[in-house]
């Protein structure tokens, strides 16, 4: 076991553990935002660097800090390691810079992107961007592609982060698309024009950070914050069968994978389960999916919406119908006659 100490607060982890598993462990404000990084994924991490720290002690047998900051879904904890990611005012410049490195060629189209409300990079620039950029050059531009039947490509907003193409590479049965050219001219394309068409495919369109990757059955159609996110479970043969269903009324707008608190997707699941069964009688629905407080989508929220009424309810029933509460008098006071 090591131990290490993350902004103040220290916790002992297994051998082998990186700095951002130790800080999810730990939870709270204090973990890192990731882009690139997904637990599920092998080898993913280490390219957008927005998860980088400051360590201001290398361990106990050697305490000099590193000389710069590091990325902390690649650096292993040491025994004695002590480690600054809010508490480090250069540091948060840093991240700032690496943001604004991101956004050099991203387009400001949130209010048309369909990823708008789920879209992490929007989230990341809103806590540690900048308000302005220094970039004066023109920004990359490139058509709009269908890369599968399901499945559109927008790479102008794509940021490199290799998500989709491990997830193509791992999840499902072959892979035919991939990053070429070097550099800023460097683009997600599939091999002489292939169509992704693979029962996994979908997948790509889960882990992407961005709206580069969007449902083509989706486009268009709602915001997420109109819908109402649910979670369900249907006998699959392929997959796990456990998804999120995305209502507007009574229609099921779209399907996609469950995420967990760091908004990484915790199965699977196959573009039968995606595309094909959009009807709640194809399903077996657990409940209300759980909606982060800091999601836009948990604006006027059913959950919050039910506490809401629930705490209306306890305040009426504290008092029997009719008695009158001394609120002051004048023209706010309701028992006014």
């Amino acid at each position: 076991m090591a131990k290490v100490t993350i902004d103040g607060i220290s916790i002992e982890v297994p051998d082998g553990t990186t700095i951002l598993q130790a800080a999810r462990m730990i939870g709270g404000d204090i973990v890192p935002p990731t882009m690139c990084y997904h637990s599920k994924l092998k080898t993913s991490g280490g390219y957008c660097r927005t998860c980088i720290v400051k360590v201001s002690k290398g361990s106990e047998k050697d305490p000099r800090p590193m000389p710069k900051p590091v990325a902390s879904c690649r650096t292993t904890v040491m025994d004695g390691m002590e480690v600054q990611n809010l508490t480090s005012p250069d540091l948060l410049e840093a991240r700032a810079g690496v943001v604004e490195f991101l956004l050099i060629n991203h387009p400001l189209d949130c209010p048309v992107c369909d990823q708008a409300g789920e879209c992490d990079l929007q989230n990341l620039a809103y806590e540690n961007g900048k308000a302005g950029t220094r970039y004066e050059f023109q920004r990359r531009e490139f058509e709009r592609i269908d890369i599968g039947d399901k499945i559109q490509l927008h790479m102008n907003r794509c940021i490199l982060c290799y998500r989709c193409v491990k997830t193509a590479d791992q999840v499902t049965d072959g892979r035919v698309h991939g990053v070429i050219n070097r550099g800023d001219v460097a683009e997600i394309s599939t091999y002489i024009q292939n169509a992704i068409d693979n029962d996994f495919s979908g997948n790509m369109i889960d882990v992407c950070p961005v709206g580069a990757l969007t449902d083509k059955t989706f486009r268009f159609k709602s915001r997420v914050w109109y819908t109402k996110p649910m979670d369900a479970h249907r006998n699959c043969t392929k997959c796990s069968g456990k998804v999120r269903l995305w209502y507007k009324g009574e229609e099921v707008l779209r399907v996609t994978g469950r995420r967990d608190q760091f908004g990484e997707v915790t199965d699977w699941i196959c573009n039968e389960c995606r595309f094909d069964k959009k009807k709640t009688s194809d399903w077996t629905i657990e409940g209300p999916a759980h909606i982060d407080r800091d999601s836009v989508v948990s604006a006027n929220h059913y959950e919050s919406l039910k506490a809401l009424k629930a705490d209306i309810d306890r305040q009426r029933n504290s008092l029997p119908h009719g008695q009158k509460v001394t609120l002051g008098h004048g023209a706010l006071d309701p028992n006014n006659q």
